[in-house]
């Protein structure tokens, strides 16, 4: 992979066209032919003729899939002027319905709007989506499959932090609203432990998965990020739990987590250990199966419920 000169290139981000790919879902073959015959994008080029791309040539594509998804011949899209080009993005926008929900044309204006941090944009999108689907359909079928996509910038370093921030900062109060909003439940069912271990700060997957379990009637009582292991341990010697759900995402020293874990199930012997995140790393901790089980679904975490 060729790297940019940041101090030459001002201060946009900028993609290789399998980069686009990932992030749009786009086939790089298809964005050469729709700048080729269609002349909707007019890429930069590198020294040695390499395409790049910046940040509005990929909301660019994006819009184009948009359009494409909900309908629109791509002929007829390069047709639009800048005007009509607009007017049919918001038509799109504002008559999607519940029976014909588009679920692409939500992500990638979610994603338009981080790589623009267009707060008003993506505050926009999230409150359509929750409207018409609910929180729960929307980070199914919405929210997640927009974090994996974006995702993918910030693990190569595509995408500047302060972008990362932006989404997941409104995402995580959004699901917490949410959560607030959920009535209590007379009845006192299973009681569950979350928390994220030392070092792993991605939320959002556990800020969900505490919403899921509260809207299905179960108690949770909600540590957040980096928690040392010590600080689980005591509170499992104080209070009641019949579940410890955990994520992890970036974390390193398996050897650590195995112990730690390994020590915490040993002087706990009620307690079942919920793992989610990164599947791999999980699997070669090695943990006792009857006291573990792995979470790499919604489905598999409704299975507790």
């Amino acid at each position: 992979m060729f790297k940019f000169d940041k101090k030459k290139l001002n201060t946009l981000e900028y993609y290789q066209i399998l980069d686009v790919e990932r992030l749009t879902g786009i086939k790089a073959h298809t964005i050469r032919i729709w700048e080729k015959r269609y002349a909707l994008i007019v890429p930069h080029r590198t020294a040695t003729n390499i395409r790049y791309y910046d940040d509005a040539q990929v909301k660019k594509i994006l819009n184009v899939a948009t359009l494409i998804a909900n309908g629109i011949k791509i002929s007829k899209v390069a047709a639009l002027s800048p005007t009509e080009f607009n007017k049919k993005l918001e038509e799109q926008f504002a008559n999607t319905n519940n029976s014909n929900v588009n679920y692409i044309s939500y992500i990638n204006d979610l994603i338009s709007a981080t790589l623009a941090v267009n707060e008003t944009e993506f505050e926009k999108t999230f409150q359509l989506i929750t409207t018409k689907l609910g929180i729960y359909e929307a980070m199914l079928n919405v929210v997640y499959p927009f974090l994996t996509k974006v995702g993918y910038m910030w693990t190569v370093d595509k995408s500047s932090s302060f972008q990362e921030h932006f989404a997941t900062a409104i995402i995580r109060q959004k699901i917490m609203v949410a959560t607030d909003g959920l009535k209590p439940k007379k009845e006192k069912n299973k009681q569950f432990l979350l928390y994220l271990p030392p070092d792993e700060w991605h939320e959002i997957g556990l800020l969900f998965a505490n919403y899921i379990i509260r809207l299905h009637g179960h108690r949770t009582v909600y540590l957040g990020q980096n928690v040392p292991y010590e600080s689980v341990e005591k509170l499992l010697s104080l209070i009641k739990t019949d579940y410890l759900l955990s994520f992890y995402v970036l974390s390193n020293s398996q050897a650590n987590a195995h112990n730690n874990l390994v020590t915490i199930l040993n002087s706990n012997k009620n307690v079942h250990l919920l793992l989610a995140g990164n599947q791999t790393f999980i699997d070669e901790l090695h943990l006792p199966n009857k006291r573990y089980s792995a979470v790499n679904s919604v489905q598999s975490l409704l299975a507790y419920l």
